[in-house]
Parts: structure tokens; C-alpha cells; sequence
């Protein structure tokens, strides 16, 4: 497939379903991550699966938001991209056209069984993801919650409890913290190494178990390298592989477990945070956070979203952690994400009123729902 001269730009606005591409019979040559200078651009890079019928609730709010205050994010935005990747829509022609991105965004340098035989394993999931509370307005009012130290002393835990839904991400410390982040979580976002890498670097800090666990739990699984896939081939066989397996103690329901689509991850950092680095010899270690695909991942699935624990212009203050109570070693200038890109992202998605982003300057109090 011939690549494309110039890349599209951010927030553009074209797109076509994936099942116009070529059908193929055979998996295609596995293209090299080194044969590329910079992030290659495809002219198909504009492809996204997109669901139908709509989903019930796509941030109904915050598309009312954007109409008012920016044309630009509702032609960016597409309400029906495919969050989730199963069994049932992952096939050949779908593999060789995903084999053209890097991972988390598709299947470049691997092979074609080292991923299919977890990929057909992968169940259907049950959608929508998240459904309006009975009794309530009729909308899904959502809190996303990082893990940045603006979050110590902010004494808005019960703030983020009252919502109908929270999510979390990485090292979810809540007990202990509970003042401060409060203790519910709905949905956890996370990657096999996130969950490792969490236990490594925030045991002392309380962190006894990968992933927190609450009745009817909802894990959002990014599979991000080939050690995802493995340690997913170990969760759906019930065996241990090479990688793994990490079985959330035992908590594992295939009617609560998702696996975000590459297509997903790939359109937020094509239209949303497709930072410069992208175009130096570095591009295939950058990606956004994993709390930014939680932040989307909110805003394609609930009607209101207000995020805490995220970065604001004054970062410098505060610990990478809200774990952290005395430590101001700041690590945002990380080789594998661009912070400040992401900083920039949920200042104005706050200022179009499109997210609600907690700031310590800020005095504005999450409404009642």
C-alpha cells in the first residue's frame, strides 16, 4: 500500500469505513518499526471503524458544548469509532491494515499468530459500556480521576464519589486516600505493564494489589505491546504463559472486560494529541497516556465528564503522585508521552466546557446532578 506525501492534520475531519480496504487472504509482510524515520503516514491513515446503530449515550452534553464554542472538535469527534477490539471483528483484512501502525495503535512489527491467537479469544463485550443510573436525569455523569499530585489536600473525594460513575487508571491507590480521591471505582483502565509497573513503584505507598476491586468493576484492558497479547492469551485460557497471567485475584467476568480497539487509540492520537515529537527518530515510543485514553474513553461513553488529578498550568507544584505527601520531583517531561501537549488538551476541552477539569485555583464546585 503506497503511503501518504503529507500527514492529515489534527482534528480532521474525513473518515470512511474500514471494510472499503481490499479483502486479503494471507497476513502481509510484517513492516518494520526501523524502516522509518518518523511516523509514516499512510493514505489510509484516516480509516476508523465506526458502530451502528449509535450508541445511546456519546457525550450528548459535551457535543452541544462544542457546537457552541468550536467547530472544529465536533468534526473531529467521531460519537461512533470503535472502542472495542473481539473475536467477532478482527479478521484478516483487518489485520494487514493494522499492521501498518505502531503499537498501541496497530500491529507493526509483530506477527501475525503471536497476536491473532489471543485477538480470537478476545468476547464479545456488552455494550454500551456504561448506562444511565435508574432514577436519575437520563445522562451518564462520569469522573475520570489520574494519579497527579494536585489531588493532595484537594478534599474533593466525596465530589468524586457523587458522580454515577468513576473511573481510574494505573496505580489506583484509594484506601487511605479516600478524603482526597474518594473510594469508588467503576471502570479501571490499564495496560499488563501498568499494572506491573504500578506494584513495583507504589508498594510503599499501599499498593498491595494489581488493580483495585469493586463489585461490578468494568476493566479496560490497552494492549500496548506483544506482552499484552501473551498475558491476555493466559487471562482468556486460564493458564500461565509466558508473561503472565495477572487474573485481577480471581475477579476476571467476561461480561465486565474490554479491550480498547486500535483503531480508538490510534484516531485520539491523530486528531487530538499528535505532538511534534512524532516527526523525530523517537516517534514510535510516543503516545498519549493512558489517563488520555481514559479521558476519551469517558467522553465517547458518558453524556458529562469532570476529570481530577490531571495537569493544569501550575503542575510544578505538586508530586507526580497524590500518594507522594512530601516529594516535588516532577517527571512530566517523560521520553514515552508529551505532557504538556496533554496539559494544553484539558485546559481548553475546560475552557470550551466540553470536559470539567479540577484545578486547585479553581472555585467552581461540580454542579448537583
Amino acid at each position: 500500500m503506497r503511503r501518504q506525501k503529507e500527514k492529515s492534520p489534527s482534528w480532521h475531519a474525513s473518515s470512511r469505513a474500514a471494510e472499503t480496504l481490499p479483502t486479503a487472504e494471507t497476513p502481509m509482510p510484517v513492516l518494520s518499526k526501523k524502516a522509518h524515520k518518523k511516523l509514516p503516514q499512510w493514505d489510509f491513515e484516516e480509516v476508523y471503524n465506526q458502530d451502528a446503530p449509535p450508541r445511546p449515550t456519546v457525550s450528548i452534553q459535551a457535543q452541544k458544548n462544542a457546537e457552541i464554542s468550536d467547530e472544529n472538535f465536533t468534526k473531529a469527534f467521531l460519537p461512533n469509532i470503535r472502542l472495542f477490539l473481539h473475536k467477532d471483528n478482527i479478521n484478516m483484512s483487518e489485520w494487514n491494515r493494522l499492521s501498518h501502525f505502531n503499537n498501541p495503535f496497530g500491529f507493526m512489527d509483530l506477527k501475525y499468530d503471536e497476536v491473532m491467537t489471543a485477538a480470537k479469544l478476545i468476547p464479545r463485550p456488552s455494550e454500551p459500556l456504561l448506562r444511565p443510573k435508574p432514577g436519575g436525569d437520563g445522562c451518564v455523569h462520569c469522573a475520570v480521576v489520574g494519579t497527579a499530585g494536585i489531588l493532595n489536600g484537594s478534599k474533593v473525594g466525596a465530589e468524586i464519589d457523587s458522580h454515577d460513575y468513576v473511573f481510574r487508571m494505573n496505580g489506583a491507590i484509594t484506601e487511605g486516600y479516600e478524603e482526597d480521591v474518594g473510594n469508588r471505582t467503576s471502570v479501571y483502565v490499564h495496560s499488563a505493564h501498568s499494572l506491573v509497573k504500578s506494584l513495583y513503584l507504589l508498594k510503599k505507598y499501599g499498593y498491595k494489589s494489581i488493580g483495585p476491586f469493586f463489585q461490578g468493576i468494568k476493566y479496560v484492558m490497552m494492549p500496548e505491546k506483544l506482552k499484552d497479547f501473551q498475558w491476555l492469551e493466559g487471562l482468556l485460557k486460564g493458564k500461565r504463559v509466558a508473561a503472565g497471567p495477572l487474573y485481577y485475584s480471581g475477579q476476571y467476568n467476561e461480561t465486565r472486560f474490554y479491550v480498547l480497539h486500535q483503531d480508538f487509540l490510534r484516531y485520539i492520537r491523530n486528531r487530538f494529541l499528535s505532538s511534534p515529537k512524532l516527526k523525530t527518530k523517537h516517534w514510535s515510543s510516543i503516545r498519549p497516556t493512558n489517563g488520555a485514553f481514559t479521558i476519551f474513553l469517558a467522553l465517547h461513553t458518558c453524556d458529562t465528564v469532570d476529570a481530577y488529578g490531571f495537569l493544569t498550568d501550575d503542575f510544578e507544584k505538586y508530586s507526580n503522585y497524590y500518594v507522594q505527601r512530601d516529594t516535588k520531583i516532577n517527571f512530566y517531561f517523560h521520553p514515552n508521552h508529551d505532557f504538556l501537549l496533554e496539559r494544553d488538551l484539558w485546559i481548553d476541552l475546560h475552557n470550551r466546557k466540553i470536559i470539567r477539569l479540577y484545578q486547585r485555583n479553581d472555585t467552581e464546585k461540580v454542579e448537583q446532578r
